[in-house]
């Protein structure tokens, strides 16, 4: 049975008309509850991430300045967050959702964090919207303890997962693949192991097409022990961000595909939820909430 990983410092206030939906983590919680799909049972406080586990992946002098809320104008604009102490306690606690999520998954097969998925967030700096980078921290912890041989981050954000890829790119134990809209954020890509660039309007059966040729090869190619997968919702046709073209049953098939082949061949998966910017609020908890419910399933 899957454990979820929330706390109620995933939120904090941010300026009226912010366009990053913060109010998502505190509604996924609620509506995985009204819908039976999880109970207050499989919830945990997962705490704060501890400074060497951030400090295997972050410079210390990026860290100490976000700690210390010394970030120049410069970078909280790069950043897209106003700093703060509840933004370093946020930061830190959705990047503890991420390394318990992995330790859970290591003993249940998965195990899912309702935040997380900051992977535009590199050794030195954060970028869009992402402080720490949550799985490229946790990933370091499982090598680190010899928890994990060979790593596959499989990224579904519809933005390039930049930051992970620049930090893993010398370390051959993290293979980084990330499948995103090519002419989007960030406009400066970098280079992941592989990187498939989706052409503006990519629907569900291209889509899936795409995916359903890539991940098998890679599952066989570079035999990861352990998986991380950044379920980001903002591939939906409804995203403001996005510039796809998913459907809501698409996005679950995604979902079902990969998290079923982590399934079928006995990988340990933890799910971080990644972007979702829809007009409606409820379109992005929908499409997270599938994510999870997908997860039960599989999981029961």
């Amino acid at each position: 049975m899957p454990r979820l990983a929330t706390s109620d410092h995933y939120t904090l206030t941010l300026p009226e008309g912010h366009r990053f939906p913060i109010a998502k983590y505190a509604l996924i919680r609620e509506q995985l509850l009204w819908q039976g799909i999880a109970t207050a049972e499989d919830f945990y406080e997962p705490g704060l991430c501890a400074e060497p586990d951030v400090l295997r992946v972050h410079t210390a002098d990026y860290w100490h300045k976000v700690r210390d809320l010394r970030l120049s104008p410069a970078e909280v604009r790069r950043l897209g967050l106003p700093q703060s102490p509840q933004l370093v306690r946020r930061s830190l606690s959705s990047s503890a959702g991420t390394l318990q999520s992995a330790l859970h998954a290591l003993q249940d097969g998965v195990g899912l964090n309702l935040a997380g998925g900051t992977h535009h967030a590199f050794a030195d700096r954060g970028e869009g919207f992402c402080v720490l980078n949550d799985q490229a921290i946790a990933a370091a912890h499982l090598l680190a303890k010899g928890l994990a041989r060979q790593v596959l981050i499989v990224d579904l954000d519809v933005h390039q997962g930049d930051g992970t890829a620049a930090i893993f790119r010398n370390e051959p134990r993290v293979f980084t693949f990330s499948m995103h809209a090519g002419a989007n954020y960030p406009l400066r890509k970098e280079t992941s192991d592989l990187d498939i660039a989706l052409e503006l309007g990519t629907g569900d059966g291209e889509y899936l097409r795409l995916l359903h040729e890539a991940l098998p090869k890679l599952l066989a190619q570079v035999k990861p022990n352990f998986v991380f997968y950044q379920a980001g919702v903002d591939v939906l046709a409804t995203d403001k961000l996005g510039k796809l073209s998913l459907t809501p049953a698409g996005c679950r098939l995604r979902d079902e595909y990969v998290l079923g082949l982590c399934r079928e061949q006995q990988l340990p998966v933890a799910v971080s939820m990644g972007g979702g910017y829809s007009e409606r609020l409820a379109d992005i908890v929908d499409a997270h909430c599938n994510t999870f419910r997908v997860a039960f399933e599989l999981w029961p």
